[in-house]
This record gives structure tokens, sequence and C-alpha cells, in this order.
């Protein structure tokens, strides 16, 4: 059976490329399934779609936000009708397991009921003047068109913390889908159009990254950018917005780390870690791929985190039995190879795992087994980079402040967790832990819509995605003075004395 095609979407028309390139979606758990034929945008089509966003704008901005707002909330509940084939379709182009992938798309359910509720709210500001006779306040207004660049780890859920937020604050977008991901991008913003989306509000440029992505950071009518990938490309998304004077919003790496102290709940520790570590393949920004454990606990808890991995069912992600599935592509699993090389030539111990997973029925995949690193010190390279794949790092500690160091030495601040029941302890830990994101006897997985999400240091640049932070990102503050008084007066000048 042929494959199905899909096209760009601009201006309210699905489109070809204008060069007719295409690139295939092929299925990370078996290769020879082609999930569909995609566009491969060039700058000709970025333009075009840059135009459609900039002329819908116009109208766009002026309706009012309660209005969007009931739009978003329209695709909120088309998404609940459709949540189980969405969730089929992002597990066969992605590879995660059936019921993370309906986390995914409720995920992005989650955001648009939120998001619709700010459509009543985008609070602004009332101060009182230094004069008489004289009405000042701040109002939110939008940045315009705003160009996006997602990942694939999750593509229907970041895309929604993206579009979500700009479109209620009044901005049209432009978003270039990950290459190995456009399906769940489509299938999100089929959901806004079929909830009554105006055309030009939403566009979608298919491609590859220097094709498709390169041209809006360079695009004069881009206003903004908001990016979700590797700190590498961030870096270079960073320096091009900044020569154009373009807000950038940039989501990035992580090397999160799980502290397990000697009077931990050592059994809800080990729950949380091999989620943390092992849910969608380790292929989360906010991915466990460290776990401080204190010497108390640390034999008793190396042994059940390695019977644990050793458990686990790897295989495709639409078996509701398995409980991993493949990594993204052949890229991701040099990756995790290469790393596990490092990993043996530092001297840490291999405990579990360690291989390519090419057994009957999965040869066609990219799959991998579950590896844990235990006798790891904090400043080996398998506990200072980010993998992005299926590999745990153990390492031994004598206190909190000791952990807590381990936990902030890295380049990345985004997630980090602390396993205790001494209250004093995690409060320590609250405070001195430097990320954007600390749970208590919980993962480092797991955030919330309605809280800011994202990191310190090389993790991004201070912007925030969820909550408030994203309308943050997505607006500008217009202060407005209004002076009733009938007479002129001087700020600063007319004090009244």
């Amino acid at each position: 059976m042929a494959a199905k095609i899909f096209k760009n979407l601009i201006a309210g028309e699905w489109v070809e490329s204008r060069s007719g390139q295409t690139f295939e979606n092929l299925n990370p758990a078996n290769t020879k399934d082609v999930v569909g034929v995609f566009p491969r945008s060039q700058q000709e089509d970025v333009d075009a779609a840059v135009e459609a966003a900039k002329k819908a704008f116009q109208r766009w901005r002026l309706t009012p936000a309660p209005r969007r707002a009931e739009i978003l909330y329209r695709c909120g509940q088309l998404l609940q009708e459709r949540k189980e084939d969405y969730a089929r379709d992002m597990t066969r182009e992605m590879g995660k397991v059936l019921k993370e992938t309906r986390g995914d798309v409720q995920e992005a359910i989650d955001t648009a009921f939120y998001m619709a509720g700010e459509g009543r709210r985008l609070d602004g500001h009332t101060v009182p003047s230094e004069l008489p006779n004289k009405f000042a306040m701040a109002v939110r207004v939008p940045l315009g068109v705003v160009g996006m660049i997602t990942p694939w780890n999750f593509p229907m859920a970041i895309p929604s913390w993206k579009i979500f937020p700009a479109i209620v604050s009044g901005n049209t977008c432009v978003i270039k889908p990950a290459e190995d991901t456009p399906l769940s991008t489509v299938n999100l913003v089929r959901a806004l159009i079929d909830a009554g989306l105006p055309p030009g509000v939403v566009n979608i440029v298919h491609g590859h990254g220097p094709e498709a992505g390169a041209p809006m950071l360079e695009h004069p009518d881009v206003r903004a950018i908001s990016f979700t990938g590797s700190s590498e490309v961030g870096r270079i998304v960073g320096q091009a917005a900044a020569r154009h004077f373009k807000p950038c919003s940039l989501e990035m790496g992580g090397k999160n780390a799980i502290i397990v102290l000697n009077d931990a709940n050592v059994d809800l520790a080990i729950d949380g870690t091999v989620w943390a570590a092992f849910g969608t393949t380790g292929q989360r920004c906010t991915a466990a791929s460290r776990v401080v454990v204190e010497q108390g606990v640390y034999n008793q808890f190396a042994d059940k985190l390695v019977a644990r991995a050793k458990a686990l069912k790897v295989g495709p992600g639409i078996d509701e039995q398995n409980d991993m599935g493949p990594q993204i592509n052949q890229q991701q699993i040099e990756t995790t190879g290469k790393y596990v090389g490092i990993g043996k030539s530092e001297g840490a111990k291999l405990l579990s795992g360690g291989s390519r997973i090419s057994s009957a029925g999965l040869s066609d995949g990219f799959f991998w087994e579950p590896t844990i690193f235990g006798d790891c010190h904090s400043k080996m390279r398998i506990a200072q980079e980010e993998i992005f794949g299926p590999v745990v790092s153990l390492i031994p500690t004598d206190s909190l402040e000791q952990a807590v160091d381990i936990s902030n030495g890295v380049a990345y601040g985004l997630s980090s967790a602390v396993y205790t029941r001494d209250v004093n302890k995690a409060f320590r830990a609250m405070r001195d832990i430097y990320a954007g994101i600390t749970y208590i006897n919980a993962p480092t997985i797991g955030a919330e819509v309605h809280l800011p999400f994202g990191g310190t240091k090389a993790t991004g640049n201070g912007h925030r995605e969820g909550g408030i932070g994203a309308i943050d990102f997505y607006t500008q503050w217009k202060a407005i003075y209004v002076d009733y008084s009938d007479r002129l007066q001087r700020a600063q000048i007319d004090t009244g004395e």
C-alpha cells in the first residue's frame, strides 16, 4: 500500500512544497513501515507561510481574546474525542508506548483548557498616577508572527505549549515540527482548524532545520522565535535571533539527578527512578540519567534497580504489554552506543544492559536495552553529558550536601528530585538545588501545564513554557496614560509644590 501523502499548511490550504521535494516519516519500531511522505520545505515555503501569518495577524489581533479562547476550548474537546486515534498515530511515528502517547495528547488537552481560561484573564496592571486627574495602566499586546521549532520526543504536547498561549494572546504562528514526528503536529493543528481557527493563524512548514527552520530565524517579519531541542542547536538559534533583535525562548538539554537519602522510602525511589530513567526510552530533557544515592542504601538500591530494569519488556509501543519502546532513529542509537563505550572506558561498572536489541521481530527497529552503570564518579562523561537514551549512572554519596553539589555540578539545570522523609532535608534541597524544577519524593518527570517549565544554565535562556510564563513570552507590555485634567501636566516636573 502506498504511503499517505501530507502537505504544508499555508493560509488555510494544504499545499506541496514549492520544490516538490519530500521526505519519509518512518516508524522507529519498524523502519519498513512508512508513516507518511511529507514536503521538504525551503526558503520560499517559509516566506509564503510568514506572509500568510502576517496577513492573518491584522484580523486575529483584533479578535477579542475570549473569542480566541473559545476556539481553544473547542479544540480541547476535539482532542479529547480523538485522543486514542492521535495517540496511536504518535506511537507509530515516535515509538513510545501507548500509555505515554495518550499522556502526550492529554497534555495538549490540558494546555488547551488552561490557555482557554487565560483568554478571559490576560491580566495587566493599573497603578495610581503621580499627577491628578490622570489614569495609568499597562496592558499585554501580542508580538506578531512567531516562528516555532519543535522536537520529536513530545510531538503534540510541546507544539501545544507554544501554539496555544501564542494564539490566545493574539499572535499568529509558523511552526516547523521535527522531521521525525510531523504527523502529530498536523493532527494538533487539524483539531484547531476544526474548532474554527481562521486561515493563516497557524501555518505548518515541514522539513529539515537548515532548510526550513533557519529561514524563520532570518525573516524580518518573524517577530519572535520559540525553540525546543538540543543546546548545540539552541545556541545557533539564539545567536541568529539576537542578530535581528528577536525575542527568543530556548528550552534545551538536561542532565537531571535523583537524590536518594538513607531515610528514603527505597521502593518508592526505585519506582520513580525506573519511570524517570526509562520512560520515553530515556528520551526526555527531564529524564533522570543520574541517581545520587547515599552510601547507607546504595547497594540495596542498586540491586533493586537492576532487577526492575531487567524485568522491563522492550518492544513496539503499540503492544500494551511492552514497557519501553524504541529510540527515535539510527543517530540516537549510535549516540547511546557511543556513551556506553565511554562509560566502560571510564571505569564505570556496567550493571545491566548495554547493547542494542536485535532479536527476532525487533531487528528492523531502534531498540536498546535499559542500561545501568554503577560506582560512577560525578565527573565521568556519562555523568556529565546528555545521552538522551535509556542509560542511567549511579553515583554514591556521603551526605545531602555532597549530593546537592553533585546535582548542581553539570552544565544543565532543568529538573531534580530528592527522596527523603526528613522535612528539614527536603527544604534544604529545595533551597540549594539550582534547577528550574525540583520534586520531593517524586521522579524528575511529570511537569503539569499550569506551572512554568524550563531550567537554568545551558538548559535555557530564562524564558519558560507552561503557565503564566508562556503568556509572558508571547506578549509584550504597553504602558497607557489617560490624562483627563484638560491641561498640560508634566510628569516629574509638575509635582504640585
